[in-house]
C-alpha cells in the first residue's frame, strides 16, 4: 500500500533503481548555470507571458471587447513565444526568470524546431506530459531543453 500510496518512482527506488538528477542522462549539470530548469520557474515565466500577451491583445487589438482579448490572447501569445524562441531562445518572462530553451546538445534551436515547439506549446496537452528529466512533449519534439542560465 506504501509503495502506491508513493507512486511508481518511490516504489522503484526502493527495489534498487537509481534514476540520478534530472538531465543526468543529457549531459547536463546538477545545479547551477546549463542545469534543468526548475518546473516552478518555467510555469512563473509562463504566467508572464500570458499576461503579457494578454495586455497586448486588449491594448492593441481587441481594447473594446474584453473576450475578444482573450481569444486573440493566444495568437500573440504563439507569435511571442515563437520570435522569442527562434531568435534568442527565449520568451520575456524565460529572460525575467533567466532561462532559455537550447537544443539538447546546447545549440540554438532553429526556426522550424521553434515552430514546432510552439504549435505544440499552443495545444497544451504536450507541455503538461513531462518525463523523469522535466521535459514536456513539445520539447522533446523539438529536441529542446529548458535551463538556468
Amino acid at each position: 500500500m506504501g509503495s502506491w500510496l508513493s507512486g511508481p518512482r518511490a516504489a522503484a527506488e526502493q527495489m534498487g533503481v537509481e534514476f540520478g538528477y534530472r538531465g543526468e542522462r543529457l549531459g547536463l549539470p546538477e545545479e547551477g548555470p546549463g542545469s534543468i530548469a526548475p518546473v516552478g520557474r518555467r510555469i512563473a515565466a509562463l504566467f508572464i507571458d500570458w499576461l503579457l500577451c494578454v495586455l497586448i491583445a486588449y491594448a492593441f487589438i481587441a481594447h473594446r471587447h474584453v473576450q475578444a482579448a482573450e481569444n486573440w490572447a493566444l495568437a500573440v501569445f504563439g507569435v511571442v513565444a515563437y520570435i522569442g524562441i527562434a531568435l534568442v531562445g527565449a520568451t520575456p518572462g524565460k529572460l525575467l526568470l533567466r532561462l532559455r530553451v537550447v537544443r539538447a546538445d546546447g545549440g540554438r534551436l532553429g526556426p522550424g524546431a521553434a515552430l514546432l515547439r510552439t504549435v505544440l506549446l499552443v495545444l497544451v496537452i504536450p507541455a503538461v506530459v513531462w518525463d523523469r528529466d522535466t521535459r514536456g512533449l513539445h520539447d522533446k519534439a523539438a529536441k529542446a531543453v529548458q535551463i538556468r542560465i
